[in-house]
Parts: C-alpha cells; structure tokens; sequence
C-alpha cells in the first residue's frame, strides 16, 4: 500500500517549459526551509510578507517551517484547504507556491501566495510560477476567481499581478514589524485569466486529489484535455 493512496497530493505536479509545481515530501520541506536560512527570501531591510516568519532566527526558523507544513497536512478539510508546493526549475528547488481555499466546491475561489530564494530572483520565475499555479486554480479545479496580496510597495510582486491581469479588490492597513503599511488586495476573473490562457502548461495527477479539494472525482469534461496522467 503506498503512501499517495491515501495522500494522493504526492503524485500532483503542475508543469511548464521552466518549471514545475510538485507537493513536497518532507526531505524536500527539510530542504526548502534550510535554504531559505542559506540562501535568503528578501533583503532583510525589508520585509515582503504579512507574516514576518523569516525574521525568526535559526534554527527555530527552519523548525517553524516545517511545523508550517505538517500543520496544514494535519488540518486540511475538503471545505478548508492550503496546498504547499515546491517550485523545481532545473532539477532545483528554487521556491514554494501555496494555493488556498475555504468552502472551495461553494465559493470557486482560491489565495495563493508565493516566495522565491533569492538567487533565482528577477529570472522571469515568479510570472512562471504564478501562471502554473492559476492554471491549476482555473482549468483543473474551474474556479471563478483567484485573489492575491501584497503590500502597495512590493514592486516585484506587484509587477508579477499586474502583468497576468489582476484588478485591485480593496485595501486595507496592517502591522509589520510595529509600524502601519498598507496591504492591496488583487482579484483575477475567470474571463480576464482566458484571455491569457497557455497551451503549454499541464497538470498530472489531479484526478484522485479532486475529492480532497471538495470537488467530484470525476474530472471536468472541459479541462480533461489539459489534465494528464490523472
């Protein structure tokens, strides 16, 4: 009996000319929160997240990562779910891609948020990597929408938002790191997603995760073409 009959997210992998999307197994969660202590996420001038978890030394910054991880194994509901991919570009982990959702089957609308380690920054990979990751939101699980955030001086990430189409949802004033900053929603429509849609990006092994993202089994008939090996 293997592993991924009963956790069959190990078998999901979204898949572009440059990248790929994978659920990670624990050695690569081991790998990915050491190296964001070796290699780093961002300057440490700033911080780009909402969450400031790399402003946690070592090692307890590497040991709350892999809590993170186990946490949302343990916790996840087909109507409460946070999927953590690794990002593998050439044969190296280069980042992490999470995609999350309440009442999924109900609202058909997904969060994701991202990083990159720093040496595989300004390289075209976070435009990639968000593209996969809404290919698997919009073609393989036929949400509606697709929402994303980030602080209104976060250029990089902004410029990754605006290039594949998001339009500003609202904003709204949060702490980081004891001092007020603004946080800008964006949302992405089906519509303004299939106006950008690729022909070169594949999902495999999708079909047996359906049922744990709250969907049917059965894959849908207009994305079955795009969802290989499922």
């Amino acid at each position: 009996m293997s592993l991924t009959q009963h956790w069959p997210l190990f078998d999901l992998h979204v898949r572009t000319p440059r990248l790929e999307l994978r659920y990670p197994t624990d050695d690569e969660v081991a790998e990915i929160a050491e190296r964001a202590v070796s290699d780093g996420v961002h300057d440490p001038s700033y911080m780009p997240f909402s969450i400031e978890w790399t402003d946690v030394p070592a090692p307890l910054q590497q040991r709350r990562t892999l809590q993170h991880h186990w946490s949302q194994r343990a916790l996840w509901e087909p109507t409460s779910w946070t999927c953590n991919f690794v990002i593998v570009a050439d044969n190296l982990i280069v980042g992490s891609q999470s995609v999350a959702a309440d009442n999924f089957n109900i609202m058909r609308c997904a969060v994701t948020g991202s990083y990159l380690l720093q040496p595989f920054q300004n390289k075209g990979l976070g435009t990639e990597m968000r593209s996969a990751v809404l290919h698997l939101i919009f073609a393989g699980l036929e949400a509606d929408r697709a929402l994303t955030g980030s602080w209104e001086d976060n250029a990089q990430s902004l410029g990754v938002t605006r290039k594949l189409g998001y339009e500003v949802e609202g904003r709204h004033r949060m702490t980081s790191r004891g001092e007020p900053r603004e946080m800008v929603g964006y949302r992405l429509t089906r519509a303004a997603w299939e106006t950008q849609r690729r022909d070169d990006i594949s999902i495999e092994g999708l079909t047996p995760c359906l049922e744990m993202f709250g969907l049917s089994n059965a894959a849908p008939e207009s994305t079955a073409a795009k969802v290989a090996g499922s």
